[in-house]
């Protein structure tokens, strides 16, 4: 038998559900997951394995209008990814339709996509009525000529196993990528990042939601087999910090203790978490904050 591997990049609007997909098909969390929207600042790449097929997922930030550098940082990599890609899989919400952004999203796909295959992921179809979700359909496919459609649940897994087989077909022949038991090609040192900025998200959700940052500033390795990491969270202003520690340190405590838990679990072993804030007023104008999160800072001009 061949081998079959390619690159998909899931595009969508911010809260579509991609990180949820992606999580889902690569059966462990890479890609965080919070219900703030644009959580997804970088190209995070998912490996699953299907029969002979790799599939390496390109999870792209949501495609919305942009306002400031980083946005537009943003969106030049949600594009970037689909144009690296060798399939195309726009997601939707059932719910909501063909919205104002994916009336434009698909303004741009058909000179984006010229030439790769484009399939359409209805999700969140556990919220509407079957009447409903065909129009949908329809409606979806006279705006574009996509390949395929599938109706799926990211979150609780309907229609995903079939989505996951038709990609593991439609990528290139050729040999894998990838080690077999490797899942994201990320460092180790920007998904612990990622894991303690999902618990800051989740927690300071109204707050401070895209003032902040978090970089691994140093990761060893301990003789007991456990790990040191120390990770610098960056925010944009001394009032910030405030919020960030909380009344006793508490805020910060929780949020290290859960990120912690979860780094742990993720690498099935102990760690040492220690985490410290610093005030940059200007850290969204600075590029190598854009490098730390996998994008370019020139695409923001």
């Amino acid at each position: 038998m061949s081998t079959r591997a390619g690159f998909v990049a899931l595009i969508g609007e911010p809260n579509a559900g991609k990180s949820t997909l992606l999580n889902r098909m690569v059966g462990a969390k890479v890609s965080i997951v919070t219900h703030k929207v644009q959580t997804t600042r970088t190209r995070i790449r998912g490996v699953a394995m299907e029969g002979e097929s790799q599939i390496v997922f390109v999870d792209t930030p949501g495609l919305f209008r942009p306002r400031r550098r980083l946005d537009r940082a943003m969106v030049a990599a949600a594009w970037g990814g689909a144009a690296d890609a060798d399939v195309i899989v726009l997601l939707i919400e059932a719910h909501r339709g063909l919205t104002e952004g994916v009336q434009a999203i698909l303004d741009a796909l058909g000179e984006k996509a010229r030439g790769r295959r484009v399939a359409l992921a209805i999700n969140k179809i556990d919220r509407v009525e079957a009447p409903k979700l065909l129009a949908l359909t329809e409606q979806m496919n006279a705006a574009f000529g996509f390949e395929k459609t599938y109706l799926i649940s990211a979150e609780k897994g309907y229609g995903v196993d079939d989505l996951r087989a038709w990609l593991a077909e439609a990528v290139p022949e050729g040999p894998w990528l990838y080690p077999e038991d490797q899942i994201a090609d990320l460092p180790m040192r920007m998904i612990a990042a990622e894991m303690t900025r999902e618990k800051l998200t989740l927690r300071l959700h109204e707050e401070l939601p895209y003032q902040l940052t978090v970089e691994t500033e140093n990761w060893e390795e301990r003789k007991d087999g456990s790990a040191r990491i120390d990770q610098v969270i960056y925010v944009a202003r001394d009032g910030h910090k405030g919020i960030l520690l909380g009344k006793g340190g508490e805020t910060i405590k929780a949020v290290s203790k859960a990120a912690r838990e979860e780094i742990e679990s993720f690498l099935d072993r102990r760690v040492h978490l220690f985490l410290q804030v610093k005030v940059r007023p200007n850290w969204l104008e600075e590029a190598e904050r854009y490098s730390e999160m996998g994008l370019d800072f020139r695409d923001g001009n």
